[in-house]
C-alpha cells in the first residue's frame, strides 16, 4: 500500500502585472491608474506545475534565480494564492520563509516572540510556556530585552528561526532558513531540522546548495522559468540539474 498524500499541487499557475513604465510615487500612479495611461505587460511566474507529495516525503526543490521556487512555496502555505490551479492540503503547515519578516525594530526581543509567534498562530500561553526555549536556542543572552534596531541580521534571523520551529508540524516549507546566522548556528538550526524529520514530517526544501538538498531530501522537482521539468529521487534529479548548471 503507497503512502497517504500529504500535499496535491493541480495545474498551478501565478501571474503577476507589471507595469511597462517607471511610476515614481503613489500620487502619480493615481492619476495614471484613473487617466487609464498605465500600461502593463504579465508575466507568469509559475505556469502547469503539478505534482504529488507523499506523507514523509522530504522534496528538495531546485531552481536557478527566477525560477519560480520562492513563489511556489508561497502558494503551498497559503501566503500568495495563485491565478488558476489548485493545492489540497492534508496537515498543519509551518512555513520556514522570510524569517522574522513580520518583527517590529522598535520593540525588544521578547516583545517580539509574542508578536511574531502571534503572526504565525501561536497562542500566547503557547509561547509563554515556551519562552525559555526560544531565548536558550536563539542564544541571545540579555540581548533578549534589546530592541531589535540594535540587532544584527543574524541576531534577527536566530530569533525568527527560534520562534518558528517551537513547534512540530505535519509539512515544514523551508526556503533558504538553514543559511541564517554563523557556521555554529548553522549547523545547530541544521540538526534541529534533521530531528523533525527524524519524527516523520513532510519537507519542502529551497536551498542553492545541491550538497544540502542531497543531505536532507530523499525526492527532488526542478524548476526553470515557472515550468516543472523534472521530478524524481533526490540522486537523479540534483544529478540532471548539476549537468543542466554546467
Amino acid at each position: 500500500m503507497g503512502k497517504k498524500t500529504a500535499l496535491r499541487v493541480d495545474n498551478i499557475g501565478v501571474k503577476f502585472r507589471m507595469t511597462s513604465e517607471r511610476v515614481d510615487n503613489v500620487k502619480d500612479y493615481a492619476i495614471k491608474f484613473l487617466k487609464r495611461e498605465l500600461r502593463y505587460h504579465e508575466f507568469w511566474a509559475l505556469k502547469d506545475v503539478s505534482f504529488r507529495v507523499a506523507k514523509g516525503d522530504r522534496v528538495g526543490i531546485l531552481g536557478l534565480n527566477g525560477a519560480g521556487k520562492s513563489t511556489l512555496l508561497k502558494v503551498i502555505a497559503g501566503v500568495l494564492k495563485p491565478t488558476e490551479g489548485s493545492i489540497l492540503r492534508y496537515g498543519k503547515i509551518v512555513p520556514l520563509l522570510e524569517l522574522g519578516a513580520g518583527f517590529e525594530n522598535q520593540y525588544s526581543g521578547r516583545e517580539n516572540v509574542f508578536l511574531y509567534g502571534a503572526m504565525l498562530g501561536y497562542p500566547r500561553e503557547f509561547l509563554k510556556d515556551r519562552y525559555d526555549e526560544i531565548v536558550a536556542f536563539s542564544e541571545l543572552g540579555d540581548f533578549i530585552n534589546v530592541p531589535l534596531k540594535n540587532y544584527s541580521s543574524g541576531m534577527k534571523a536566530r530569533l525568527g528561526f527560534s520562534i518558528a520551529t517551537i513547534v512540530e508540524p505535519e509539512i515544514l516549507i523551508l526556503d533558504e532558513v538553514l543559511s541564517v546566522g554563523d557556521a555554529k548556528f548553522r549547523k545547530k538550526s541544521e540538526k534541529k531540522i534533521k530531528a523533525m524529520f527524524d519524527k516523520g514530517i513532510t519537507v519542502l526544501f529551497v536551498s542553492h546548495s545541491i550538497g544540502q538538498v542531497r543531505s536532507l531530501c530523499d525526492k527532488a522537482i526542478i524548476l526553470e522559468k515557472g515550468h516543472l521539468i523534472a521530478q524524481g529521487d533526490v540522486e537523479t534529479v540534483s544529478g540532471l540539474y548539476e549537468e543542466a548548471i554546467k
